[in-house]
């Protein structure tokens, strides 16, 4: 068994092609770039890293 849980060839081949019926053959690369960017975002968020250079944001109370 593979990385992807026994699909195949055929298999991808076949999601690939209601994927680019579904979306449309111009907005694919869009698509594409959108769900890199969630993934990259979510895997980010679970290893807490941030573009902050490691800060973390803590909250401000203003009741001072």
């Amino acid at each position: 068994m593979g990385w992807l849980g026994g699909i195949g060839w055929p298999e991808l081949l076949i999601i690939l092609a209601v994927v680019l019926l579904v979306v449309g053959g111009r907005r694919l690369p869009e698509a594409g770039r959108a769900l890199g960017q969630a993934i990259r975002g979510f895997k980010q968020a679970v290893q807490g890293n941030s573009r902050d250079d490691g800060e973390t944001a803590q909250p401000q109370d203003d009741h001072e």
